[in-house]
């Protein structure tokens, strides 16, 4: 069944590899959308008209005008919004029970320990004022395990999970800043074949392109530090 979108779909974005999830899916459906920035380093998130939509103070989020029953609906958590606009669309998200589990799977295995292990990696490596020998090496050794693991399962799969998919769509974002999180790509062949098929495809070219209004650079914004890492508003 086509869905046609009428209303264009608020997405509630800032340029983060789980902000990508969701414009990429949007531009691969082709779907109208409109773009509303939540400013993470200046406490956007933590505004209540935000809090409404996405009570645990994160994005993205969206809220689609025409939910099911024609009524408007919000998601939060982004592996939740690519699955409501895969079921609604039909696309990128198989019916098939024994092919939706195989996206299901890899979907899970992204928001559990792909992304949140390349986060960490991210903070003790990068962002944390104490650099912790300790705190690096697990995050990284975890992170090299992570991309073994997707790696092993490249060589047998053109994506992650047969077919491109969302899952393909929920780790490309992380997984392009593979050099940052100490990752030799050489090491892991299938994933960098991958990798390279998926940033070529124009959908996604378009979805990272999304830019903020204002630059953030973390490394160096202590007050933005604060915010995100002390979870308070500013």
């Amino acid at each position: 069944m086509t869905v046609t979108q009428t209303a264009p779909i608020d997405v509630y974005y800032w340029p983060t590899p789980n902000g990508w999830k969701i414009t990429i899916l949007l531009e691969e459906l082709g779907v109208p959308y409109n773009v509303h920035f939540v400013n993470i380093g200046k406490g956007d998130q933590f505004k209540p008209d935000f809090l409404v939509i996405s009570p645990n103070n994160k994005m993205p989020a969206i809220v689609d005008p025409e939910g099911p029953d024609g009524k408007p609906i919000a998601v939060f958590e982004s592996g939740a919004i690519l699955q409501y606009l895969g079921r609604k669309f039909g696309q990128f998200y198989p019916t098939d029970e024994r092919k939706r589990v195989e996206v299901d799977q890899w979907l899970m295995w992204q928001m559990g320990g792909f992304g949140p292990m390349l986060g960490q990696n991210h903070h003790f490596s990068i962002y944390a004022p104490e650099k912790i020998p300790y705190a690096i090496d697990r995050y990284r050794n975890e992170s090299h395990r992570l991309y073994g693991v997707l790696d092993k399962q490249l060589q047998s799969h053109d994506y992650v999970a047969g077919d491109y998919s969302i899952a393909d769509m929920a780790i490309v974002g992380w997984a392009k800043l593979y050099e940052r999180q100490g990752i030799d790509g050489a090491e892991f062949p299938a994933f960098k074949a991958w990798l390279d098929k998926v940033m070529a495809r124009p959908a996604v070219e378009r979805g990272l392109a999304i830019k903020a209004p204002e630059e953030m650079n973390l490394a160096d914004d202590k007050e933005a530090q604060k915010v995100l890492f002390g979870q308070r508003a500013r």
